[in-house]
């Protein structure tokens, strides 16, 4: 998040198995002691007796979730929408390895100059607008 440096990879399943392998290049890649924290949604994975095990010997990996539909929150979600909007959509791929290509060339091309994400708005105003946007549901919905 500091310094907008982006790790990825792009992996045919999503299981623990995958997600250790993710968890081990995160780990040769930044530099020790720092600690890593990561931002996760509740997705399965990180809950199977294999990867417990192997954070509690890497103690320098925080894990933190995101809310139940709060995806606007995380900012790999945020880098999604980017790399979408920049790369993907404008793109033909005839195949996956032609996407994955272009994957892995926006993330080599974007971490040439990486620059961390600033939000826009203070989170007052998220919250603000968030609690706005329940309430007119909650009229709609003869809540109110």
């Amino acid at each position: 998040v500091k310094s907008g440096l982006v790790i990825g990879e792009c992996m045919p399943r999503h299981r623990a198995k995958e997600f250790l392998t993710f968890l081990r290049r995160i780990d040769r890649a930044v530099k020790k002691p720092r600690d890593i924290h990561l931002v996760l949604d509740n997705y399965a994975t990180h809950k199977t007796p294999e990867v417990q095990a192997w954070l509690e010997k890497h103690p320098r990996f925080k894990l933190h979730f995101t809310p139940t539909s709060a995806s606007w929150m995380n900012l790999v979600e945020r880098f999604f929408a980017e790399i979408t909007a920049k790369r993907i959509r404008r793109g033909s791929y005839s195949s996956v390895d032609d996407l994955e290509g272009a994957i892995y060339d926006y993330l080599a091309q974007h971490n040439t100059k990486p620059k961390p994400f600033v939000w826009s708005k203070t989170a007052e105003d998220i919250i603000a607008r968030e609690r706005r946007a329940l309430d007119a549901l909650d009229e709609i919905r003869g809540n109110r």
